[in-house]
């Protein structure tokens, strides 16, 4: 559902994370600052709309890298962002565990937080030196922006999984339900609260996209919150165990083809897609979330 490097322009990359944009972006900054700039009491000439989205992806920026650091401070793995229109995902994996999952996504409303006093103070001063009657354009932009990162803020926060407020809320009932119902529950607080969202976004067209964009990924929640039940649920393979967890895997149909896409028990088929004979010598551990060759769970037959 999320977008990826693929189509995308490397930016740059800091810490060892990529940026991306990707290039459906282009298309909607132009559409959107050009509908700035015809607003009434907007800025005095177009390049200041342009100054305005570029301010709104530079905070999206520093979002995602709160989530990339913090993933990468609890052990995870985080080397990727894309911006693209909707906003931006920073590709984490974190530790399979409730708490590092918590500081991962919490990290990025965190820096909103922290910028709400910077741009405060930003205001406050220029409201100072008067630059509502002598730099009007600046002084607007400043404003803007603040209301900006606010609204983003109060948006990710929301309770519907997979925005941060969602999935701050999953990783919270983690520590009482476990992996799978807390996700289950999370998806289902976030359905309905997203179905209220676009009613309430229905005359708001880009509102009502993200809306959308978020109902998708809310269903996709709900399937994955099934496939950890089942997981829970299936027996374990006698004989083999992660080398670093010491959970022996599920018997089942887990793992997925990374060409064809099939699903298969790559114990069961000692590590051969069944579907298209794709041969894989590593997989990832189910329950930590470790990337292991086979032959560390112990014998595959």
């Amino acid at each position: 559902m999320a977008p990826n490097s693929k189509g995308s322009i490397h930016l740059f990359r800091f810490a060892g994370i990529n940026v991306f944009l990707h290039w459906s972006w282009f298309l909607v900054a132009v559409f959107q600052v050009s509908y700035r700039s015809q607003l009434p009491h907007g800025y005095s000439s177009l390049s200041w709309c342009v100054y305005e989205y570029l301010a709104l992806f530079f905070i999206v920026l520093l979002h995602e890298f709160g989530h990339s650091l913090a993933c990468r401070s609890v052990g995870g793995r985080a080397d990727q962002i894309v911006l693209w229109p909707l906003g931006g995902v920073a590709f984490v994996d974190p530790p399979p565990r409730p708490g590092a999952t918590l500081w991962s996504i919490a990290a990025g409303p965190l820096v909103n937080v922290l910028l709400i006093p910077i741009f405060s103070m930003a205001w406050f001063l220029a409201n100072s030196l008067h630059w509502p009657e002598t730099n009007p354009n600046l002084f607007n932009l400043i404003t803007t922006v603040w209301i900006i990162n606010a609204a983003l803020l109060a948006f990710n926060m929301l309770p519907i999984y997979p925005l941060d407020g969602g999935q701050i809320l999953r990783s919270l009932l983690w520590f009482f339900l476990g992996r799978a119902r807390s996700l289950l529950v999370a998806s289902g607080i976030g359905l309905v609260a997203v179905v209220l969202l676009l009613v309430f976004a229905i005359r708001d067209t880009w509102l009502f996209i993200m809306a959308a964009f978020v109902l998708l990924n809310c269903w996709g929640g709900l399937q994955q919150a099934r496939v950890l039940a089942r997981m829970a649920a299936a027996p374990r393979r006698a004989g083999l165990a992660c080398p670093n967890c010491r959970t022996p895997p599920p018997v089942g149909n887990f793992w997925g083809c990374g060409r064809c896409r099939a699903a298969f028990d790559i114990f069961a088929t000692r590590g051969v897609c069944p579907n298209c004979g794709t041969i894989f010598n590593t997989t990832r551990c189910l329950e930590c979330g470790e990337m292991l060759p086979l032959s560390a769970f112990g014998e595959t037959n």
